[in-house]
């Protein structure tokens, strides 16, 4: 999703920048902060009276009494705006009735949408992530081919599947399939329904009469993130006729720009629940307005980065790594098993901006804090060794480096570089596993350029925007942080900087 608000956040930051310099805030500078703030929702093709509703809103809080004391204009601001696009969102996240026995999801949508890959996509994630005996039911009679795709859908997840065929009465296909699936003991049935191009009464009152006879207890409207406006407009017109439980919202990673993420709620009164975030049926995920708020402003998303680690290295590969590292016993066959596992988590530009700050400092760094080029060819580089080459790179001599060159595409010297770079993020490593602080603390400034590492840790000192709170603005930064905890409020500011210069003085009065 790291391009879907690309543009919308862009816009804000220079919207925020309005508020730089100003010592409160006015009926003046709110309005014209606000209205750069309107023209970014209206490019993100958000729906207008949704717009409206919105800068109306944030307005009358910035204005109002709401706003909190020790903090400046601009934080102000930031901090109402966010607020106000997680309740746009949805407010809290919204799952599914997990407690239901069997649950049953009813998959609607126009076609094309992405229904049939959706159920495919739920199946997987229900089951990994709770356990739940998935049921496919393909009742899309009308083409043949969506029978097919969730049969072989099926088969990749080594999950049962309903024998439907396109004469059979898909409300029919329904009924017995709830029976078959109590009869295998599965706990979840998933039914694809039958699409249109567009919405018709035939196709209403036959998704009406399966609700009718399946009583499922989540109805979710699949809609295509591409299609913007479209899809909050035929979402109304689904949730009319069927009273829709929610909405998944499918190539998410495409160059949509958002406006139908951020208008369903407030059209619809129906919240995102899932998002589709590739074409893998492993990349769907839960939609959390919180953190995608904190991604518009700039501000990371640290949770979704965790839970997407957590999926990929397990609590045993990572004290099996940190052992490795003290003992000094990380070989080049470790470093890229390791950075395969980085690689599935999504892509360095991605997993980045859901760093706090982050998102500023590539802006500033342009190119090179795009590392992809880089990893390639260190893959590549370390695939050129033996096995034993990569556990023990000290066999590597100079014949050896020049057959490595040939057989990544490289010259002999990135070869050099590479071992040499690994050998002294090696000597860190082991020092700040093993060492202790003081030892620690003086490695910092030895750390390699890594080749597939962006060319190592780039110097952050010099570059601007990244006081105060994370993702803010330039210029916008407000009292330090402590401990990380949320910035400190003038008065507490003062106190302990008191509390500072009574402990200097005490100090030099021991001295004396």
């Amino acid at each position: 999703m790291e391009h879907l608000f690309e543009s919308l956040q862009d816009r804000l930051s220079a919207a925020f920048q309005k508020f730089k310099g100003q010592k409160q805030l006015t009926e003046e500078n709110v309005k014209e902060g606000l209205r750069e703030v309107r023209l970014a929702l209206l490019e993100a093709d958000v729906n207008f009276k949704v717009v409206k509703q919105f800068v109306d809103q944030v307005k009358d809080r910035a204005l109002g009494e709401e706003v909190l004391k020790g903090l400046e204009p601009g934080q102000q601001v930031v901090k109402i705006v966010n607020d106000e696009l997680i309740e746009l969102l949805g407010g809290e996240q919204k799952g599914v009735d997990l407690k239901a026995k069997p649950l049953k999801m009813m998959m609607v949508g126009l076609q094309g949408s992405g229904k049939t890959t959706s159920s495919g996509k739920l199946a997987l994630f229900l089951r990994k992530n709770h356990g739940k005996k998935p049921y496919l039911v393909p009742a899309d009679v009308y083409r043949p081919a969506a029978i097919d795709q969730l049969t072989t859908l099926a088969r990749q997840l080594d999950v049962p599947v309903y024998p439907s065929t396109t004469d059979m009465d898909p409300v029919e296909i329904c009924k017995d399939a709830l029976a078959k699936a109590g009869e295998l003991g599965c706990d979840l049935v998933l039914f694809d329904t039958a699409g249109r191009l567009h919405i018709d009464e035939t196709l209403m009152d036959e998704l009406a009469n399966i609700k009718a006879a399946c009583q499922p207890q989540e109805i979710l409207f699949v809609a295509d993130a591409m299609t913007g406006q479209d899809a909050v407009t035929v979402a109304e017109a689904f949730n009319e006729k069927l009273d829709i439980t929610g909405v998944v919202l499918t190539k998410m990673d495409g160059d949509a720009r958002g406006g139908a993420a951020l208008s369903i709620k407030t059209v619809t009164g129906k919240s995102v629940k899932f998002v589709g975030v590739g074409e893998k049926l492993s990349e769907l995920e839960l939609f959390h307005p919180d953190r995608i708020a904190s991604r518009i402003l700039g501000m990371g998303d640290m949770l979704t980065l965790i839970e997407k680690a957590q999926s990929e290295i397990n609590e045993e590969e990572a004290k099996a790594m940190a052992e490795k590292m003290a003992k000094a016993e990380f070989d080049f066959e470790d470093f890229r098993s390791h950075m395969r596992k980085l690689k599935k988590l999504g892509s360095m530009e991605g997993l980045l901006k859901m760093i706090p700050g982050m998102g500023n400092v590539m802006k500033q760094l342009g190119q090179d804090a795009l590392p992809e080029d880089e990893m390639k060819r260190t893959e590549a580089i370390i695939s050129s060794m033996t096995m034993q080459e990569r556990r023990q790179p000290k066999l590597i001599n100079q014949s050896r480096k020049e057959r490595i060159a040939r057989g990544s595409g490289v010259k002999v010297k990135d070869v050099d570089g590479l071992i040499k770079n690994f050998k002294q993020m090696s000597t860190v490593m082991q020092a700040m596993m093993g060492g202790g602080e003081k030892k620690r603390k003086g490695l910092f400034g030895k750390l390699p350029k890594l080749p597939g590492l962006g060319g190592g840790l780039p110097d952050l000192s010099a570059l601007k925007g990244m006081e105060g709170m994370p993702g803010m603005p330039p210029g916008m930064g407000g009292a330090e942080e402590e401990g990380g905890k949320r910035p400190l409020s003038k008065k507490a500011l003062k106190e302990r900087n008191r509390k500072k210069l009574n402990k200097k003085l005490n100090k030099k009065k021991k001295k004396k």
